[in-house]
């Protein structure tokens, strides 16, 4: 065989098979519009951020064909209707907090934080491998949900008081900002706990329509500006000790979507999940310094303070399981796996941090004198 033939005619079959391919390639990769209403608002740029984060590498993905287009709270569905936006399918996504619907059922706390839970790594563990997020689907699929984690805040704080906190007693009465499970853990001890938007905090503290209020952790209450309106700024948020934010798909939407766009989407939601916590991590420490630079008093709670809220979140806990039965059936994995993971940590993590914490103040202080 002349090979000058062979190699023109390979030449011709080849790009002939390229243009038969590519009609099928577009048709496999057809283009896709979706709207996410978000229930954070664009000034909060980490938990707002992470949508952003996830939609970008979705188009990225699939070469732009799929495109999400990210709406704060309020623009289409206010803040805590993202779930029935959802549901309902009057969006096609969201990204929000489930504990904003405990209201609906308790068990939706789950998803997000529970008082005394799993702290970021510990609930991604029982999300991804310890049987978590089938149970959480089982129950979302009642509301025509599929959820995807996608960002967490990791250990947030207590939040802004205009008083010390001091006693039990001085939690009585207390108009407090505090979202999900928690308000119901701090009614026992007497706390009037509201349910408040990010974007609405600051006046309703500034008026004193509230005596206090938590929401993540200095980066964002730095740009909440909090500190403004309320000095003691106390620690640890012990209700939210790894919140966890989810996408919501509507299930239709999502069964609809081909395989290779679902695969793109749970991926780009995992990034989110990764890039939210190093996004805190990494802006929280020169915010705390800066909101104490500017008059903010940083507290713990007293030991008092958080053995009584230890006690009324198990009390809680109880009277939920003996009438709620998908609470239950949740609640059972989250805790074994919790009480399993604090014996790990106490091993290796806890006591490296904990060493870490002492030896690296006198050498700080020792490095800030030579200065």
């Amino acid at each position: 065989m002349d090979r000058r033939k062979f190699l023109k005619s390979a030449g011709i079959g080849a790009a002939a098979a390229t243009a038969v391919a590519a009609p099928a390639i577009a048709q496999t990769a057809p283009e896709v519009k979706w709207r996410l209403a978000s229930s954070f608002p664009k000034a909060l740029d980490t938990i707002f951020g992470a949508a952003e984060v996830m939609a970008k590498r979705v188009a990225s993905l699939t070469d732009n064909k799929f495109q999400i287009r990210v709406f704060a709270g309020g623009e289409i569905v206010p803040a805590f209707q993202v779930l029935d936006a959802v549901q309902n399918a009057t969006i096609e996504m969201g990204h929000t907090a489930s504990y904003y619907y405990i209201g609906k059922d308790p068990t939706f706390a789950f998803d997000t934080a529970v008082p005394f839970g799993l702290n970021c790594r510990q609930m991604n563990a029982w999300m991804l491998n310890g049987g978590g997020l089938q149970l959480l689907r089982e129950f979302f699929k009642e509301y025509n949900v599929y959820n995807i984690p996608c960002g967490n805040t990791g250990v947030q704080m207590g939040g802004w008081f205009r008083k010390e906190i001091k006693t039990v007693e001085d939690l009585k009465g207390l108009k407090f900002r505090v979202g999900g499970f928690a308000g119901q853990v701090l009614a026992k001890l007497g706390v009037v706990a509201q349910q408040i938007p990010g974007g609405d905090i600051y006046p309703a503290l500034e008026k004193g329509t509230i005596d206090a209020a938590e929401w993540v952790g200095p980066y964002d209450d730095e740009k909440l500006g909090f500190h403004k309106v309320a000095k003691y700024y106390y620690y640890p948020g012990w209700w939210e000790a790894g919140p966890m934010l989810s996408a919501y798909v509507n299930t239709k939407a999502w069964e609809s979507l081909p395989p290779a766009y679902q695969s793109a989407l749970e991926a780009a939601c995992a990034e989110a999940n990764t890039w939210m916590m190093a996004k805190y991590d990494a802006g929280n420490p020169a915010a705390l310094k800066r909101l104490i630079a500017g008059g903010a008093q940083l507290r713990p709670f007293p030991r008092e303070v958080m053995q009584a809220s230890f006690n009324a979140a198990n009390e809680l806990y109880a009277e939920t399981n003996a009438k709620n039965p998908k609470f239950k059936k949740i609640f059972d994995s989250y805790m074994a796996f919790r009480d399993e993971q604090i014996s790990w940590s106490r091993v290796a993590e806890a006591s490296f941090d904990s060493f870490m914490s002492g030896a690296t103040r006198p050498a700080a202080k020792a490095a800030a004198k030579k200065g």
